[in-house]
């Protein structure tokens, strides 16, 4: 690993990384799609609204854990670049403590997390009971799911993308073949969906453990008052906390799009809950490219090489844009079908079609941001981000103050766009202050 880590950065080095995690994130919707598909099987609508709702509950409150992945991922890679594997094995066990800690603390608030889930968002009594049975069984897999961001974190700055690929067909592999047997073939229904999920967690966490377990070869993952230093705790909470600000900022400027759609009736609301699809599989797509900035930046920025750091955020930049202009020319070609597949209902897929222009220049608007959280992620230039996220969110609902009452739902995207531009320029002009901070850290 260390070789790996003072070694030229390549495009093939580049595509090594990034290439697994793609495919990895091309299974995260297929999976939902298979929990629908089964147990659309049962001859009812509620239980399809139950394990819908259950599942957006969960993944909402998980989302809020995501700093683990990134605030790992950006230590571990410094540490390592700097050559201190006792620190690598010690992030690993700082994570999971805390990953597991956060899932013990969701267990025991169940009770009061799903009252307030679901006085936000009511629903008939036959749903909301259904959807409670699911998510009372999938809770006691909250450490499990939250440990494993750290693990991927972990994995993903060592450049391990290959094992965070098979990690993740391991877990949605299994969770596939367990609710066609629970559900098809035992007929447990929506407690089945929620084992399946649970067991494939559980199993996702031991087969995680096992993939790090080099790390368990080095004494210090339990050398206590290595793994407690309170300078180094200290430190990852602070970049955790920043980056947890930032994702919260984040959501609130997607959650109010959804939202002010509304005022312009069900099916603009509609159309536009197609189209942020098209920016979800940008984000995706694009995430292989960033996350190899974490590894890479974060590894010249431990070592001090400023030359490498800049090469590694050029180089996955570089292959940032190719992949970027592929989909806006596939958005621009296939978008229409693109909807058609996504919607039946002809209303939607008009609108859609009108707002598809913006789509097609997503991905070419969305690269600079998602490039830029990779490279700062790396550096764990968190203030940064988090900083730059609030002004952009500003930017954001002065636009929509200003833009939609002229340009209706076209003022909304608009507005939505300037987050974009705002977030990537924004952070664009602090990224000599990152070099800066990694010639001193060279000192």
């Amino acid at each position: 690993m260390e070789a790996a880590a003072r070694g030229e950065i390549t495009h093939r080095r580049v595509l090594k990384i990034a290439l697994p995690i793609m495919l990895a994130n091309m299974t995260v919707p297929l999976l939902g799609a298979v929990d629908t598909a089964v147990v659309g099987q049962i001859p009812q609508a509620a239980p399809i609204a139950a394990v819908g709702i259950g599942a957006i509950i969960l993944s909402a409150i998980y989302w809020i854990f995501g700093f683990l992945r990134m605030g790992t991922a950006g230590l571990t890679a410094q540490a390592h670049g700097a050559g201190q594997a006792g620190e690598v094995a010690a992030l690993l066990t700082r994570s999971l403590m805390i990953g597991v800690a956060g899932g013990f603390v969701l267990i025991a608030l169940q009770v009061p997390i799903m009252w307030g889930a679901f006085a936000v968002s009511p629903a008939s009594d036959e749903v909301e009971a259904l959807a409670q049975g699911y998510m009372a069984i999938r809770i006691w897999s909250a450490p499990a799911a939250i440990a494993i961001y750290g693990i991927t974190g972990w994995l993903i700055a060592l450049e391990r993308t290959r094992a965070v690929l098979v990690l993740q067909l391991w877990m949605n592999g299994l969770n596939v073949g367990l609710d066609l047997w629970f559900v098809l073939g035992l007929g447990w229904g929506v407690d089945g969906v929620a084992f399946a999920t649970f067991l494939a967690e559980w199993t996702g966490l031991v087969f995680g453990l096992w993939l790090c377990r080099d790390a368990f070869s080095n004494p210090r993952w339990r050398d206590w008052a290595s793994v407690f230093d309170a300078a180094r705790l200290r430190r990852m909470a602070v970049v955790n906390t920043d980056i947890l600000i930032r994702s919260m900022l984040l959501q609130a400027i997607f959650v109010s799009f959804l939202l002010l759609g509304g005022r312009f009736g069900d099916v603009t609301l509609a159309a536009n809950q197609v189209l942020l699809q098209f920016v979800h599989i940008v984000g995706y797509a694009l995430d292989g490219f960033a996350f190899a900035a974490e590894a890479l930046v974060g590894q010249a920025f431990g070592a001090g090489a400023v030359a490498r750091l800049r090469r590694a955020a050029w180089m996955t930049s570089l292959w940032g844009l190719v992949l970027a202009v592929l989909m806006a020319g596939v958005f621009w070609a296939l978008g229409p079908m693109l909807i058609d597949v996504m919607t039946k209902d002809p209303a939607v897929q008009l609108a859609a079609r009108e707002f598809l222009p913006w789509m097609i220049a997503a991905p070419l608007l969305i690269l600079a941001l998602v490039m830029f959280d990779g490279i700062f992620i790396g550096a764990t230039r968190t203030a940064d981000m988090r900083n730059m996220m609030a002004v952009a969110a500003a930017i954001y609902f002065a636009a929509v103050w200003v833009l939609i009452d002229p340009f209706g739902n076209h003022g909304l995207w608009m507005a939505l766009t300037v987050s974009f531009i705002a977030r990537g320029l924004t952070l664009g002009l602090r990224y000599p202050a990152l070099e800066r901070a990694a010639v001193r850290a060279a000192a």
